[in-house]
């Protein structure tokens, strides 16, 4: 089987890894990659978000399968052209990857599907963010409608800063979402989908916030780790016939088949579990820890889902070691990041037993030296026989990177190894589902 990957960072980069160590998947192209990325395949310097261009690359390479990561080519409708094409696709179509690219979509159909979420509000104007955030009280959740790379979300106490972003968003012609707050701890949760049947990865946890204690301004995940001892039992399945079948269901019935990835973000609050979100790709750096676990071939995987034959596979087997992804991002990251310095040591972190570097936002210099090229640069991923030997493993890790004005999270998963995380009684078994008038 040959493959080409749609994208250029550390999600693609760990998705081509898995690929080649499937021994079905033969040949693996990618377009446009990275520095990590074409260290292991040919790359193609094309625009990922162009439909027409990516349709007529995986036609000259005459894939077997085209596996699109990042978001923003889904929303553009690359999906569609490939399978127009007449070549299977991971991906949803335009249509479906609304699910993502407008909140306000989102929460139509986990209100038609009966999903478990926030209450929300949609605003438009400054009025109606005021009238929204006082609807709902302190801490203030407010979240572009479209696509922000996981950073256009505000979670304040501030009511002024809450109305401050969503001025923003208005500013550029944009509306928010408002949403009550959710508390509790939180699951990331990757349902590979064909359109009809569901199925689960295993959930992860991932971390938002660029500082310690998760303070500081939201970014793209700064960190992961899987799986969840203190999850739950029965979490996962709850989860597929409250949130993902239904979802699916219901994208079915409106004729916008789902067909890839659904990511599921999850609250487990003190009223039962509640979505936060959907994605509709692969989560960065989740991805990165998960598929460091499974032990199921990729390619079968995907293709499978690709051609709506997702009811055929054998039951996904899995490493029982534990996987923690830890993200080095360049200096003033997530504002104005600092890119074109001289990254050292990758080669010392890959010989360390269990440890491996994806690559993120890196290129390589006129002298072919790997350098900075984004916010997120690397994740160092380790496993480990537990979680406290995969968090040692990946700071060994991450101290060996040298890369000027650089930073990372010293917390993943500390909590949980120190058995800090609580979940509440009610985190399953969620409470029957009310609607307000005007909520959505």
């Amino acid at each position: 089987m040959k493959v080409l990957v749609i994208g250029p960072g550390g999600r693609e980069h760990a998705i081509i890894r898995s690929l080649l160590a499937d021994p079905v998947v033969t040949e693996v192209h990618a377009a446009p990659g990275n520095a990590g990325i074409g260290e292991l395949v040919p790359t193609h310097a094309i625009n990922g978000n162009d439909p027409a261009a990516v349709a007529a690359l995986a036609t000259e390479l005459a894939v077997d399968l085209v596996v699109v990561g990042p978001e923003a080519p889904l929303a553009a409708g690359v999906a569609d052209a490939v399978r127009a094409a007449g070549i299977p696709v991971f991906g949803p179509d335009k249509a479906a990857a609304q699910l993502e690219a407008s909140k306000a979509f989102a929460k139509e159909i986990m209100a038609e599907a009966q999903v478990p979420t926030a209450m929300a509000l949609v605003a438009t104007n400054a009025d109606e963010a005021a009238s929204a955030l006082d609807t709902f009280g302190a801490p203030y959740v407010v979240k572009d409608d479209g696509l922000a790379a996981g950073k256009g979300v505000v979670v304040t106490k501030d009511r002024d800063e809450a109305l401050a972003h969503a001025q923003t968003c208005f500013d550029a012609g944009g509306t928010v979402v408002i949403e009550e707050f959710l508390d509790g701890p939180e699951v990331s949760l990757f349902v590979l989908c064909d359109g009809q049947t569901t199925v689960a990865l295993s959930p992860a946890q991932d971390f938002k916030r660029i500082f310690d204690n998760d303070e500081g301004p939201n970014t793209g995940g700064m960190g992961a780790y899987t799986p969840l001892e203190w999850a739950p039992p029965g979490l996962v399945q709850e989860v597929i016939d409250r949130v993902a079948q239904p979802t699916v269901n219901e994208m079915a019935r409106r004729g916008t088949p789902f067909v890839g990835v659904l990511f599921v973000g999850l609250a487990l609050t003190t009223r039962g579990t509640r979505v936060i979100e959907f994605n509709v790709r692969f989560g960065d750096p989740e991805t990165q820890a998960v598929l460091a676990r499974l032990k199921t071939p990729l390619g079968s995987l995907l293709l499978a889902a690709a051609k709506g034959e997702l009811d055929q596979i054998e039951e996904l087997r899995w490493s029982k070691e534990t996987a923690v992804a830890v993200v080095v991002a360049a200096e003033n990251y997530p504002d104005a990041p600092r890119t074109g310095d001289r990254i050292r040591g990758l080669k010392k972190v890959d010989a360390l037993d269990g440890v491996h570097v994806i690559h993120a936002g890196t290129a390589l210099d006129a002298d072919g030296k790997v350098i900075s090229a984004g916010g997120r640069v690397l994740a160092v991923v380790a496993v480990g026989n537990d979680l406290v030997a995969a968090r040692e493993k990946a700071y060994d890790g991450v101290e060996l990177v040298q890369l000027p004005g650089s930073q990372f999270r010293s917390d993943i998963g500390r909590k949980a190894a120190r058995n800090e995380i609580k979940v509440s009684a009610a985190a399953t078994g969620a409470l029957p589902i009310t609607k307000a008038k005007g909520l959505v």
